[in-house]
C-alpha cells in the first residue's frame, strides 16, 4: 500500500465523524419528513412506511407463527460473535457462511435494530462500528422470487441511520429515509427480481456508514429456484478504513483513507482471514454455491477459487444471465452474483479477490475439501 502523504496521514475522530454526519443525516430528515406514503396503484409493487418515537425493547428471535402465510416479524440479532472485541482471538466464532434456509410461507417481517458497538475485524484489532443488528456484515436473509418482505428498522443508535435494499423497486425518498435515534421505520416490498443483493445505510455521507459496517446481502431464489447443490455459502467483500491501529483504543473510520481508497483491511464477511482460519467444508464431487456480494464502499471483487473453474455463473443472479467454465468474474461494488464449482480432489482451495492487494489485506480464505490436515495462504 502507498504511503501516505501528510496531508493524507490525518484521521478523523469518532466524534467529529459522528458528528457531521448527524447534521448531515438530520438535514435529510427534515427534507423527507413531510412526504406521505401512498399506496401505488399502477401494478408495481406497493410500499407502505411509517414512523414512530417509541423505541421497542430487544428481544429474542421471535417464533413463526404455527399456521399461515404471513409470519411475525423476527428480531434480527447477530449470527456472529460480536462481543469478540472483549475475548481472545482464539475464542472468536467465524462468521457463519452458510446461506441460511427459506423460511415457509410467502409474506416475511423482519425487524433490524441499529446498534453502536465494538466488534473485532482482525486479531486483536477492535472497531468502534455501526451495525444492523450488532454484526459487520449484518444478518444474511433468504426470500424467494414474489415474496413480499417487510422490513422495521428501529435506530437503537446515536445519530441517524436508513437501510437501502438493492432488491426493492421502491421509491428511496420515502422507504431509505432516516430514521433519527429512538424511531422506527417499517416499509414493504415485494422481491420481484432474482439474485444476490446487498443492503447498506444510505444516509449521508454514505460512504462513512458503510465503511463502518452498515452493510449486508440478502438472496432471491428465482421461481423454481437454480440447479440443487450440495452446500451454498455467502460471501460479503468489504473494507475497513482505520483510524488508529485499533489495538490499544477501538477505531472509527479515517474519512481521508476511504475517500483515497486505502484501506488497512479487505475482508470476507467482515474478518481478516476467518476463513484461512477456518476453512468452508467440502466433499469431492459436490457443487458448492457461492453467493457473493461487493459491499465495497469501494472495492470490486474479482472473484476466484484457486484450483478449479467456476462451472456456472449467474450475473446478478438471473438465470439468463450465465456463464459457463470461468476463471474469474468481475462483481462491482454494489453488485452481486452466484458461482456454481466443484472439487475433482482432496485439498484445500483459496477463494479470493483475484486483486492481491486485497488478498495480502486479509480478503482471503480456504475450502476444505475431504479430511485434510494443516493450512496455506495465497
Amino acid at each position: 500500500m502507498p504511503a501516505l502523504k501528510p496531508e493524507q496521514r490525518r484521521s478523523t475522530s469518532p466524534a467529529i465523524v459522528a458528528a457531521i454526519v448527524f447534521l448531515v443525516g438530520f438535514a435529510g430528515i427534515a427534507g423527507v419528513m413531510g412526504i406521505a406514503l401512498a399506496k401505488d396503484n399502477g401494478g408495481t409493487p406497493s410500499a407502505t412506511a411509517q414512523t414512530t418515537t417509541s423505541r421497542a425493547e430487544a428481544t429474542p428471535v421471535a417464533e413463526p407463527e404455527p399456521a399461515g402465510t404471513a409470519q411475525k416479524a423476527d428480531e434480527v440479532v447477530p449470527s456472529h460473535h460480536t462481543p469478540a472485541a472483549d475475548e481472545s482471538p482464539a475464542a472468536r466464532d467465524p462468521f457463519p457462511a452458510t446461506l441460511p434456509p427459506l423460511k415457509p410461507g410467502n409474506e416475511h417481517r423482519y425487524t433490524i435494530a441499529l446498534k453502536d458497538v465494538t466488534i473485532e475485524i482482525a486479531p486483536g484489532v477492535k472497531y468502534s462500528a455501526w451495525t444492523f443488528a450488532g454484526g459487520a456484515p449484518g444478518p444474511a436473509i433468504h426470500v424467494k422470487q414474489g415474496d413480499k418482505v417487510t422490513i422495521t428498522l428501529r435506530n437503537d443508535g446515536a445519530i441517524p441511520h436508513s437501510i437501502d435494499f438493492h432488491a426493492a423497486r421502491i421509491a428511496p425518498n420515502r422507504a431509505f429515509k432516516d430514521v433519527a435515534p429512538g424511531e422506527s421505520l417499517t416499509y414493504s416490498f415485494t422481491a420481484n427480481d432474482p439474485g444476490v443483493f446487498m443492503y447498506h445505510c444510505g444516509t449521508p455521507p454514505v460512504l462513512a456508514h458503510i465503511a463502518n459496517g452498515m452493510y449486508g446481502a440478502i438472496v432471491v431464489d428465482p421461481k423454481g429456484g437454480l440447479p440443487k447443490v450440495d452446500r451454498a455459502y455467502v460471501l460479503v467483500g468489504s473494507e475497513w478504513y482505520l483510524s488508529n491501529d485499533g489495538k490499544t483504543a477501538p477505531a472509527s473510520v479515517d474519512m481521508v483513507k476511504a475517500r483515497h481508497v486505502q484501506p488497512d483491511y479487505v475482508t470476507w464477511n467482515g474478518y481478516f482471514g476467518q476463513y484461512k482460519d477456518n476453512p468452508l467444508p467440502a466433499e469431492v464431487g459436490e457443487t458448492i454455491r457461492f453467493y457473493v456480494v461487493a459491499a465495497g464502499p469501494s472495492f470490486d471483487v474479482d472473484f476466484h477459487v484457486v484450483g478449479t473453474m467456476l462451472d456456472r455463473v449467474w450475473l446478478d443472479g438471473r438465470k439468463n444471465h450465465t456463464l459457463e467454465n470461468v476463471q474469474t468474474v468481475l462483481v462491482p461494488a454494489g453488485g452481486g452474483a452466484v458461482f456454481d464449482t466443484h472439487f475433482d480432489e482432496d485439498g484445500l482451495y483459496p477463494f479470493v479477490s483475484h486483486s492481491f492487494a486485497s488478498v495480502d489485506l486479509g480478503q482471503v480464505g480456504l475450502v476444505k475439501v475431504g479430511d485434510v490436515k494443516g493450512t496455506m495462504s495465497h
